[in-house]
């Protein structure tokens, strides 16, 4: 039966859940207790396997049990699909074979072909969106099975697109599945705007780190809080491709660009593969320490413009009821015109 509180939308309708708002997964600010929280609440909360096991120290299996003893609705699951290494793909395949086993039925595929993903979530009835900043990928993914995109625009933090919110959707509203915009939403004002778009609904991830639930250290939560969209630039130094990040001290005092030496090795065809998995294996280190302990540490803290609209820590629930209760309004308003 659909619950009266429901914004009805293709994204609800495809998950279950009350309001479309996705806590998009976040290395390394994905733990169970937010993932849980949004869920509850009414959005959906995503999984991100690395946060969980290596960052947040649980098994998989008992951190989802973890997640399922907070609350029995719906969850989400990252999967990363690059080929970076044979092991690596073992292992996402083992990690995506205990999700389903543990009830999860809705994924969000990234950096890769999703096909094997979705044979694996469509033979149980599951749902499977892949991440896009662009057309090309797209249609990849859509001539791979995938039921929806979220499109990840210039606004997002971490690897940020390059196109705005309006562009994405004139681009791919021709598709003719659910597009959830993810990037720049960073108050009910914002995630109302994006519905009266055309989007299914939206994702976030800056927003939920400056809340309660979140492990991250409240350094970086209040670095969110502080800062204002001008503050956000890309750098290339944490991973050797543009990511979205506050302009701390050090970030001003490191300068935003890779080195002339892994920049030639990120390039040429010999030691790219080998360059990345450098630099990856630098992002994981430098991202998790940050995040955890704060700024008296080697700071990047990933974040989006979306933090023009944050101006406090909250409660996780307490976020996603509010930015239901303004898009109900806005709906009610609308109707009544």
């Amino acid at each position: 039966m659909t619950s009266p509180d429901r914004i009805d939308t293709p994204l609800t309708e495809a998950l279950g859940i009350e309001i479309p708002l996705i806590c998009g997964a976040m290395y390394p600010c994905s733990n169970p207790e937010l993932i849980a929280a949004v869920s509850e609440a009414g959005g959906i909360g995503i999984v991100q396997p690395i946060s969980m096991m290596y960052v947040h120290g649980h098994d998989l299996r008992e951190g989802l049990r973890k997640i399922r003893s907070l609350t029995d609705k719906p969850i989400g699951f990252n999967a990363l699909v690059e080929k970076s290494s044979q092991v690596y793909e073992d292992r996402m395949k083992k990690w995506v074979d205990i999700a389903l086993e543990e009830g999860v039925r809705f994924f969000i595929t990234a950096l890769g072909n999703p096909d094997w993903v979705v044979a694996k979530v469509h033979a149980v009835g599951g749902t499977v969106f892949h991440d896009v900043t662009g057309a090309v990928h797209a249609k990849k993914a859509l001539d791979n099975g995938v039921d929806g995109l979220i499109c990840v625009n210039s606004r997002a933090g971490g690897h940020a697109g390059e196109k705005t919110p309006i562009q994405l959707l004139e681009e791919l509203g021709s598709f003719g599945v659910p597009l959830v915009c993810a990037g720049g939403i960073g108050s009910p004002e914002d995630f109302v705007r994006a519905l009266d778009l055309g989007y299914a609904g939206v994702q976030l991830g800056t927003r939920f780190i400056a809340t309660d639930e979140c492990k991250a250290h409240d350094d970086y939560k209040q670095a969110i809080v502080a800062a204002k969209a001008d503050d956000i630039v890309l750098t290339t130094r944490i991973s050797g491709i543009p990511v979205a990040v506050i302009e701390t001290e050090y970030v001003k005092k490191v300068g935003t660009e890779t080195g002339w030496v892994l920049r030639q090795a990120l390039q040429h065809p010999k030691t790219k593969h080998y360059a990345r998995m450098l630099v990856q294996l630098k992002s994981i280190f430098e991202l998790k320490r940050a995040s955890l302990k704060g700024a008296s540490y080697r700071d990047y803290f990933q974040a989006g413009k979306s933090v023009e609209g944050i101006d406090a820590v909250e409660p996780a629930g307490a976020i996603v009821k509010r930015f239901g209760d303004a898009a109900r309004a806005s709906r009610a308003i609308a109707a009544a015109e």
